[in-house]
């Protein structure tokens, strides 16, 4: 298993089932794509125990949602995917975010087959004093995509819980 370069990449993005839409050149990275973060937010409320939606489309660099210290939220990559089935792949943090204080939870692993679907992210501000700012189309992340070796006997359309998730998605465990 290899991680693909950039044109390896492309390829995937701009053919017949493209990995994932919208695709854009410029999220472009030597050895990763970076994605950006989507228009909705799961949020904690005092009156559910469940996270409760949260409509992230009026915030934006110059007037951002406030992540507060400490504060967990659910949120979606802007792109949508269709994980080939020799493909792996697996989200990793800007650097810049993760300077800021946000933190992601680990939790970022597609397997191939993994398709029709957002990517949801477990954010965390992890900084004491300060919140940190959060809007749709910032760049969040990274994906880092894997060549299988061969294609797994059953993938995540036989095995996954998330295919179909156009929106960002709680806990199916």
């Amino acid at each position: 298993m290899g991680i693909l370069c950039d044109f390896q990449i492309r390829a995937l993005c701009t053919g017949d089932r493209p990995m994932l839409a919208p695709f854009d050149e410029a999220l472009l990275n030597p050895a990763s794509i970076d994605v950006r973060l989507g228009p909705r937010l799961l949020i904690e409320s005092a009156t559910s125990r469940e996270l409760v939606p949260y409509d992230l489309t009026p915030h934006n660099q110059d007037a951002p949602y406030w992540l507060q210290p400490s504060q967990f939220v659910l949120g979606e990559t802007l792109e949508t995917f269709n994980v080939p089935s020799d493909v792996a792949i697996q989200f990793a943090l800007k650097s810049s975010r993760a300077r800021e204080g946000i933190e992601h939870l680990m939790a970022g692993f597609a397997d191939p087959g993994f398709n029709g679907s957002v990517l949801t992210l477990e954010l965390h501000n992890s900084r004491q004093l300060h919140p940190v700012a959060l809007w749709p189309g910032m760049k969040i992340g990274q994906l880092i995509c894997h060549r299988m070796d061969d294609v797994p006997l059953r993938d995540y359309s036989l095995t996954g819980r998330y295919n179909g998730c156009l929106t960002v998605a709680g806990s199916r465990g």
